[in-house]
């Protein structure tokens, strides 16, 4: 099995038999994201799709397999793995498979005019100054005119199979976040990644605590046992119950540091989010620190190791005593 990670697009490789690795480009770290082509009755079966930002050579990628893509699954909604199945849904006449939480999100946000305007205002309730909210919501949608998503796609539940593989949901990095397992396979994603931890954050319209679901998505993890987990970005997890025990101490940790970051005094999640980041991130960094910062605090409030304090314009948080813990 290969665990390099290889960068030659458009050549998918072979993990294991059955299961090849098609890598492509993106302009941002971590500079490539994986999609996942697995061998099905009729063919091979589609996992993710890319950003769309540069042209795929789709006709190249097919011609080096040995049978047609005959169905598309998207694992969620993030344009790096979304963005591209308008085109691979073209070049290969595939039906796109989504998840209907997913594909709700995908519309709401891709598909709408409006979502930068509902996100500036939800980023300014959090403490962000107006003229950093701007640069933030600018940074968050350089891809948005990139991302094709595949309109009314097959929607698919947690539970169902497809082309033999279980999908189950993983909710945490994205609140439609699903993955696909058979036997001793998983095939994760943006659940599980290594050397990186997948981003968990709080957005608006979305589940209230993503952390808290981000850690049940850990124990699913542990509890399907599998011996490999394939990932959206990084290596292959070889050892995919202890690497998620490892993202879940992490993610104790930063728990703590966000805990000891509050006091009496009411702080909103743009400036825990200097605490915690430190000051001197780009605004897309900045973007994802602060929704960081607010799942790690929404995390506490469910906990009852922090209160959210909100009015008609602002949302902020205070400290509560170690004694207000509750397990994870």
């Amino acid at each position: 099995m290969s665990n390099s990670i290889e960068h030659t697009f458009a050549d998918p490789v072979e993990l294991e038999p059955g299961i090849r690795r098609l890598t492509l480009p993106l302009p941002t770290g971590p500079r490539h994201v994986h999609c996942y082509l697995l061998a099905v009755e009729d063919g091979w079966l589609l996992v993710d799709t890319g950003l769309g930002l540069m042209e795929t050579p789709w006709a190249e990628i097919l011609d080096r397999l040995d049978g047609p893509v005959t169905r598309i699954f998207i694992t969620h909604m993030h344009p790096d793995h979304v963005g591209g199945a308008e085109a691979a849904a073209e070049a290969t006449g595939a039906p796109v498979f989504q998840g209907r939480l997913d594909y709700a999100q995908c519309e709401r946000v891709w598909g709408s005019d409006r979502w930068p305007e509902r996100i500036a205002e939800w980023f300014l309730r959090n403490g962000v100054p107006p003229e950093v909210a701007d640069e933030l919501i600018a940074s968050g949608h350089v891809f948005a005119d990139f991302a094709r998503f595949a309109w009314n796609p097959t929607l698919v539940d947690p539970g169902d199979s497809v082309d033999g593989w279980r999908v189950h949901a993983t909710p945490g990095h994205a609140d439609g976040h699903l993955v696909l397992h058979r036997g001793d396979v998983l095939i994760a994603g943006d659940t599980l990644l290594t050397p990186i931890t997948p981003a968990v954050g709080l957005y608006p319209e979305s589940r209230p605590d993503p952390l808290g679901d981000y850690l049940a998505s850990l124990r699913l993890v542990s509890e399907l046992a599998p011996r490999v987990s394939y990932g959206g970005h990084g290596a292959a997890v070889e050892d995919p119950a202890g690497r998620s025990a490892a993202i879940a101490a992490h993610h104790d940790e930063r728990l703590d540091r966000t805990q000891a970051a509050l006091g009496p005094k009411p702080r909103s999640g743009y400036e825990v989010s200097h605490e915690l980041f430190g000051s001197a991130l780009a605004p897309i960094q900045r973007r994802f620190a602060v929704a960081e910062t607010l799942s790690h605090l929404e995390r506490l409030v469910v906990l009852g190791r922090a209160e959210r304090r909100e009015d008609d314009r602002t949302v902020s948080y205070t400290g509560r005593s170690a004694g207000g813990r509750a397990p994870l």
